[in-house]
């Protein structure tokens, strides 16, 4: 039987996401104040979990999510905590008022290890949409901004039950699962 995986992370918006996709999955979690380094997004992941497994000495789950511009390049992409705190979901609207692109990817990236000195396995998902003015409950950091491509709700108005079976942590966490099937 493999060992439960500690599932690193403080926002119980995303505890709650992650266990319900990940029904009859052993997750516990516990949240550590990880340092983000500079980086792409798999290598910010990477060192994440490889902090996370010293720490905990046994498996961990990681995730980091980014938000991407089409129309900035990427960007604000992982770093789009920061942009969310200072600017909120106003500001992303103003950020993209220049432009006639406001199209955006959604991207969730779970890095996962057994423990110390052990691999780090990556899982991406990835959902494109557009960026719209604020639109249904606030709380969950840009969802009521993200609008996903073939939907006319943006994911804050969606009922949780569509979200968690269409988002970028939906599509990441079916291909963990995946791995996770094959793991002793």
């Amino acid at each position: 039987m493999a060992p439960i995986i500690t599932f690193v992370t403080g926002n119980a918006n995303k505890l709650k996401e992650v266990q319900a996709i990940m029904a009859g999955v052993e997750l516990t979690n516990q949240s550590l104040d990880l340092e983000e380094i500079q980086g792409s997004i798999l290598e910010i992941a990477e060192s994440k979990a490889k902090t996370a497994a010293a720490i905990i000495k046994g498996p961990v789950l990681v995730e980091d999510t980014a938000l991407s511009f089409t129309a900035y390049g990427g960007l604000p992409g992982p770093y789009i905590k920061w942009f969310m705190q200072n600017v909120g979901h106003e500001g992303l609207n103003k950020m993209l008022a220049a432009f006639d692109d406001k199209s955006a990817q959604a991207i969730c990236t779970f890095a996962f290890t057994e423990g110390p000195g052990q691999p780090v396995k990556i899982f991406q998902g990835v959902q494109d949409g557009t960026i719209v003015e604020a639109r249904g409950p606030v709380g969950f950091g840009w969802d009521p901004t993200f609008l996903p491509t073939g939907y006319d709700q943006t994911y804050a108005e969606m009922p949780k039950s569509l979200k968690n079976t269409i988002s970028h942590r939906y599509k990441a966490l079916q291909l963990l699962k995946q791995y996770l099937a094959t793991r002793e």
